[in-house]
């Protein structure tokens, strides 16, 4: 059904084109397949939305996106300094408050809520400034981070903080400590999470969220709002991804991994769950009384 204009055509079947409408779907799409499928499609819907003005922030683990697209590129790498200190952030404008800030800190650093409150009145009160100083301080706060406080992280904290534009590319492609994609992302996420008119796309969706950081981003960048629609592609059938509320397109992919997709969709056992072959795709949707699959070959070649 085309029932905004968000609507963009994601299959097409015996001459009839399927869609794929944020506002009458969901908001956040989740894609699965192999290879560099979801990649594809993520691209190519980032294209349609280009075109409706949308900007696009896109999370790349694997550096396969095209930079053209792009006003801001952020290119992850370990031991690379990166500007990201929430802290140095807030004085920027880029979050919110120095609560934020310290709430980052806190889940980066398994911080409890008493040693949270403590590090924000230190921030508030000018005797920390910088996640550096955090790790240095004496307060009980400064232990717990030290125990888990490395080389790699100090080198990340370190630089300008970085001006994010309206279409921003991240790309963790050189990027092979998990701990500092999961930390990237939830700084940026939440820097990013009260954008309208964008396009987020996250691709590998599955090892983003893989780290205690990362999880933390999910609500963060696929709470329902409007203005904004958020793909998430994974070479992964993550269980906490396939929870995740939101329509799923079924890419080629091993017939008990599709099996799984559908299970978790819950498609009833029969036609419903036709085998998806390369080129073609699977588009699972509810509305609040029905479950709908639609069948159909991708739009684009390859």
């Amino acid at each position: 059904m085309k029932y905004s204009k968000l609507a963009i055509k994601i299959l097409e079947y015996e001459g009839k084109e399927i869609y794929y409408d944020p506002v009458y779907h969901g908001r956040t799409l989740k894609v699965f397949g192999i290879d560099d499928d979801p990649t594809r499609v993520i691209d190519y819907i980032g294209d349609q939305f280009l075109e409706k003005e949308y900007g696009l922030i896109f999370f790349d683990t694997r550096g396969k996106y095209p930079k053209e697209k792009f006003d801001t590129i952020i290119e992850m790498e370990d031991n690379k300094p990166t500007g990201l200190d929430p802290i140095k952030m807030v004085k920027k404008g880029l979050l919110k408050d120095f609560y934020t800030a310290s709430t980052i800190i806190q889940t980066i650093y398994g911080l409890d809520r008493s040693l949270t409150d403590k590090l924000y009145a230190d921030i508030l009160g000018g005797k920390v400034k910088s996640v550096a100083d955090a790790a240095k301080s004496k307060e009980q706060y400064g232990e717990v981070i030290r125990e888990v406080y490395t080389s790699l992280d100090e080198t990340f904290f370190e630089g300008e903080v970085p001006k994010l534009g309206k279409s921003i590319l991240v790309d963790f492609g050189k990027t092979y400590s998990i701990s500092t994609v999961g930390m990237a992302f939830l700084i940026l996420a939440a820097a990013v999470k009260d954008r309208r008119s964008t396009l987020i796309g996250i691709d590998d969706a599955a090892v983003l969220f893989y780290t205690t950081p990362g999880s933390a981003a999910i609500p963060l960048l696929t709470q329902p709002m409007r203005g904004r629609v958020t793909v998430l592609g994974s070479r992964y059938v993550a269980e906490n991804l396939l929870n995740i509320p939101g329509p799923t397109l079924v890419l080629y992919n091993d017939p008990d991994l599709q099996s799984m997709i559908y299970e978790a969709n819950g498609v009833p056992q029969g036609d419903m769950r036709k085998h998806v072959l390369k080129g073609e795709g699977a588009f699972v949707w509810r509305t609040t009384q029905t479950l709908e699959v639609d069948f159909g070959k991708l739009p684009f070649e390859g």
